[in-house]
């Protein structure tokens, strides 16, 4: 990313204002519904002013894998991207979702142009190296069952433990097992800069750029990226030219204690409630990552984050 002093320089040639700027990421299940598509497109053609649209597509590219006989394999909501996969989802996030995307968003008006980070050199990344982790699962004991294979008791010796109880006897109870896995992630990239200059000019044009969620990283290799880090990425290097609101619209109404309950949703969330919601399990798998994104937006200077069901591109 770019630092603040060239961030700060570049600013009086995107014309010196900081005039409102939308930047909407939707995730596949939208972009993969037709109803959820059009409403979404009508809904993002009706914002005034400069708008960019980031998208994903996991659920084409873990489809079209299938069909190919291409193994999908997923970590803390990031995919594990070997060379099949790499060209998967190329061919998706590039080409059928992101090229769909920019025809219906024409018809409706919108002067889109599709994109990947490599186009015009304005997202970069590096290859993310090996990582290794530790995961505890949990032993399965066959409970006594009755004559109608209903559990009628505990196996001998499990009782309710504290947490401190459970961290000193974890490695010797035959309850759960400790091990680790080195985890390589393959062609995945961890962005490091966007080219804020040159997506402002875009959009000083009446361009609005539709990023499909692929980067490079200078060397000629391209790079499973996801899709809310740039989407952050991308309005953190335009916070200095614009006032921006960033908006992760996805099939539900935002962040829920209980996804099966409509009525649960958090309408606020700070960073410490962040940290305590995935504490408690509430907040896990794909949603970590567009968490973690949106706080990082806050802290680097874009003027709001909204995370919710496709209606919030009309808000």
């Amino acid at each position: 990313m770019e630092s603040k002093e060239n961030k700060a320089a570049h600013a009086p040639s995107l014309g010196g204002g900081r005039g409102r700027l939308t930047i909407l990421k939707v995730g596949g299940a939208v972009v993969e519904d037709e109803t959820l598509l059009t409403q979404l497109i009508s809904d993002f053609a009706t914002i005034p002013g400069p708008k960019v649209l980031v998208h994903g597509g996991g659920r084409s590219a873990t489809s079209l894998a299938t069909q190919l006989g291409i193994e999908t394999r997923m970590v803390d909501g990031r995919r594990i991207t070997d060379d099949d996969m790499l060209r998967v989802v190329t061919m998706v996030y590039g080409g059928l979702v992101n090229k769909n995307i920019v025809a219906k968003l024409q018809a409706a008006g919108v002067n889109a142009l599709g994109l990947t980070g490599a186009d015009m050199d304005i997202i970069r990344s590096h290859k993310r190296g090996e990582k290794r982790e530790e995961r505890r699962e949990r032993n399965v004991i066959d409970s006594p069952k009755n004559t109608q294979g209903e559990v009628i008791g505990r196996p001998i010796g499990l009782r309710l433990q504290s947490e401190a109880e459970q961290e000193q006897t974890s490695l010797l109870s035959p309850l759960s097992s400790l091990h680790k896995e080195t985890i390589d992630y393959g062609w995945v990239g961890d962005v490091d800069r966007a080219d804020g200059q040159r997506l402002g000019t875009l959009l000083l044009e009446g361009i609005t750029p539709v990023i499909a969620p692929l980067t490079h990283d200078g060397q000629g290799h391209l790079l499973n990226t996801n899709a809310d880090t740039m989407a952050q990425t991308v309005a953190c290097a335009l916070a200095p030219y614009f006032h921006v609101s960033l908006r992760y619209a996805f099939e539900k109404r935002g962040v829920m204690r209980n996804p099966d309950d409509p009525t649960s949703l958090i309408p606020h969330i700070t960073e410490q409630d962040f940290h305590r919601l995935q504490a408690e399990g509430i907040v896990s798998g794909g949603m970590l990552p567009k968490l973690e994104n949106a706080l990082q937006a806050i802290r680097q200077g874009v003027a709001e984050v909204r995370i919710g069901e496709t209606v919030i591109a009309a808000q």
